[in-house]
């Protein structure tokens, strides 16, 4: 039979996309046991009616999803703290990077994109970032060497989403924002492995190959046919500097889209903050200062200001000193100021030591512990940071 719709979110069922025919007894079993109760059947194009009948099946089936689209009310997430969003984030990330995979998989082998269940996934991500935009993009900033290529996808996405929010552009604009932030490097999936996943220098040849994933992932959108004109900008230009010095087309300024700007910054964060086959990520703050260092003639000013304004100028997860001398870790980013953010105080630099965590923010009056600069964690011998934000 085949599935036109599972009444439910995309969290509370085991498959990356809601609509499939279903033909494997093992997925039927998957589904009875997960916590979806109803779903919507498509007879029209299942295998249970007769050919002479499907037409009419199909345009009842049409009409009641109409129906049951309009009397349900939309609901827009409510902000909440990093703290609640946290484990529901991690959710959405573990089962987002099993959807991406698949995603890869299929373009390997030749299929087409499932623009659908994209949707759904960008869906998700986005809901996230608006109930707390800092809970998972910091985790996905957590991947490893190997997991990169996938979580990197994601994580543009919820990059994408935050910074087109913080744009003031409208849902729709955002949507589209998100969906071309997870397709930015489906040109990857044609890649040769051995080069995507070196764990050293590209040689010449090699680097070549690999700044060919803009051209080859906009073929795969184009050919597709499910892609907006977005998502296929940016495929193709988010390695794009407003110097002129990028690729595939060296284009400059204004020549350049808003959307390909919002991609470069998007994907340059995400790609410096993350570990490589070839390196360790650095530091979220670190990795800011670096990209302000940059951003004359590699990206655009106002929409990395704004990019800034959307994460802090201390990132989730960023290491700070604060005048006492005490080291911490940043929690969440407040609204009041980039530069008082809430943070966790752990370790004393004058005692060398671990202290009894405390969670401060700078924000509010009367507090007159600030930050006075960022903090190696290597220099000091701490291995735990990710750890320590997170719980």
């Amino acid at each position: 039979m085949h599935l036109h719709d599972l009444c439910g979110s995309w969290m509370d069922h085991p498959f990356w996309r809601s609509r499939f025919t279903l033909t494997d007894p093992a997925d039927l079993q998957r589904l009875r046991e997960s916590p979806i109760k109803e779903v919507w059947i498509d007879v029209a194009k299942g295998l249970d009616l007769p050919a002479e009948h499907r037409g009419e099946a199909e345009e009842s089936a049409t009409e009641l999803l109409m129906e049951a689209k309009v009397t349900q009310p939309a609901r827009a997430p409510q902000q909440v703290p990093i703290s609640e969003e946290l484990k529901r984030a991690a959710m959405i990330c573990a089962k987002a990077k099993h959807a991406v995979v698949s995603m890869f998989q299929e373009v390997r082998m030749g299929k087409a994109i499932d623009a659908e269940a994209a949707g759904e996934l960008v869906e998700e991500i986005s809901s996230s970032v608006m109930r707390n935009p800092g809970a998972l993009i910091s985790l996905a900033r957590l991947k490893t060497a190997d997991d990169y290529t996938y979580m990197h996808s994601v994580a543009v996405c919820a990059l994408m989403v935050s910074l087109a929010r913080q744009l003031d552009l409208d849902e729709q604009a955002v949507r589209e924002a998100g969906m071309a932030g997870l397709l930015h490097d489906i040109g990857k999936a044609l890649m040769p492995m051995e080069v995507l996943n070196k764990p050293g220098k590209l040689t010449d040849d090699e680097f070549r190959i690999i700044k060919s994933h803009p051209v080859e992932g906009h073929r795969l959108l184009v050919e597709a046919r499910t892609s907006s004109d977005i998502a296929l900008d940016v495929c193709l230009h988010h390695h794009e500097k407003t110097d002129g010095t990028g690729y595939p087309h060296r284009l400059a300024g204004d020549k350049i889209s808003l959307f390909a700007k919002m991609g470069a910054v998007c994907d340059v964060y995400d790609a410096i903050t993350s570990n490589r086959p070839y390196k360790a990520g650095w530091d979220p703050a670190e990795s800011i200062r670096k990209m302000t260092e940059w951003s004359q003639g590699h990206f655009d000013e106002q929409v990395f200001q704004a990019f800034v304004k959307s994460i802090g100028i201390y990132p989730t997860g960023s290491l700070v000193k604060l005048g006492s001398g005490r080291l911490a870790v940043v929690v969440e980013q407040s609204e009041k100021s980039l530069l008082a953010p809430r943070i966790k105080a752990f370790f004393s630099t004058k005692s060398n030591a671990y202290i009894l965590p405390e969670i401060i923010d700078l924000s509010r009056p009367g507090v007159t512990e600030k930050i006075v600069g960022r903090e190696d964690a290597a220099k000091w011998g701490i291995k735990n940071l990710d750890e320590l934000w997170g719980s």
